[in-house]
Parts: C-alpha cells; structure tokens; sequence
C-alpha cells in the first residue's frame, strides 16, 4: 500500500494567477467584507499600486519639469557641485543637460507604468529609477544640504537638505517596484 500522498499538479497559468493579485482582485474584494485577512491583501494590493504608479506619476512629473528654465536653474547648484556630475556642463549647457534629464526621466516612468503588460520593462524602469535616486541622494553629502547655524548634520537646510531627503522613501519605492516587476518577469519567462 502506497503511503505518500498525491498532490494534485497545478498548470503554470493556473499557478501564475493564484498569486497575481490583479488576477483574483474579484475574489479579495468580496472576501474582504468577511475577513481581516482579506482586508490586509486587499490594502496591500491597493498599496502596490498606489506606490508603483505613485512613483511613476511622481517621476514623470519632475521630468515633464526639466523642460523649463526655472528648473534647469535650480538643478545646476546640485549639479555642479557634485563629484559625480560636475564635469557635465562642460559638455552640455545648463538647458540642454536638464532637457536630457528630463527625457531620461520620462522614459523611466514610462517603463515603470508599463507593469501590467511588460514585466521585464517595468524592472528596467524601476532599475533606473534606483539609479537616479542614489544619484539624487548623493547630493546630500556634495550641494550645501546641512544647515550650519543649526550645528551641520545632521540639522538639514530647509532648500537643499529637505529637498533631497524624500528621496530616500522615492529610492525604496524604486526597489520595491523593481523587485516585484523583476519577480513577476521571471515567472512569466
């Protein structure tokens, strides 16, 4: 007599979709009236888009921005400043650079949006974003962000260091973004 017991194979899509929470949407907002449980995973699948399109809005945002001359002035201090970008108005004008900023910045919150559809897209473009956010946040150590009538760090000034530490919770969204999305590729791959 046979003592192990069977477990019923489930098939790749069967099993994809079991754990796609935009799959069984239906099913967690009916159970959510009749369980914590339920409510807690209907939250964090609300959460998940909050943030990955939050993120992607915010992104596009700044990077629709970088067309203007107002924000072209006020990114060249960082710029110019930090040891990691200094040398590029050497090469590009202060516009010029902000432009292609801009271009780069669109196109990741575009890639990031694309989720749904393109898995392997949406990782590349939160990728990017955790780039452009360790970049951003190591301005914090090169553009004047401490306040010095206040001690230096860790007291942040009001222009430059409040401006930039937000960037810390944008960096953790990125990674979270990009780990799902990179996840999600993969087990459609």
């Amino acid at each position: 007599m046979n003592m192990t017991r069977s477990h019923p194979q489930q098939s790749p899509v069967a099993s994809a979709t079991s754990r796609d929470p935009i799959a069984n949407r239906p099913q967690n907002i009916h159970r959510a009236t009749s369980s914590p449980q339920s409510s807690g995973a209907l939250a964090q699948a609300f959460g998940s888009r909050v943030l990955r399109y939050g993120l992607a809005l915010i992104i596009l945002w700044i990077g629709m921005m970088k067309f203007t001359n107002y924000e072209a002035v006020g990114i060249q201090p960082l710029v110019a400043t930090s040891p990691l970008m200094g040398w590029i108005y050497s090469a590009l004008s202060v516009q010029q650079f902000s432009t292609s900023l801009g271009v780069v910045e669109i196109a990741i919150a575009l890639l990031i949006g694309l989720r749904p559809w393109f898995p392997w897209a949406s990782a590349i473009g939160s990728a990017g974003a955790v780039f452009m956010f360790v970049t951003t946040l190591s301005f914090l150590f090169s553009a004047p962000g401490w306040e010095s009538s206040l001690g230096g760090f860790p007291a942040l000034s009001a222009s430059v260091g409040q401006f930039l530490i937000k960037d810390l919770v944008l960096l953790g969204a990125a990674i979270w973004t990009y780990g799902e999305a990179f996840s999600a590729a993969q087990m459609n791959a």
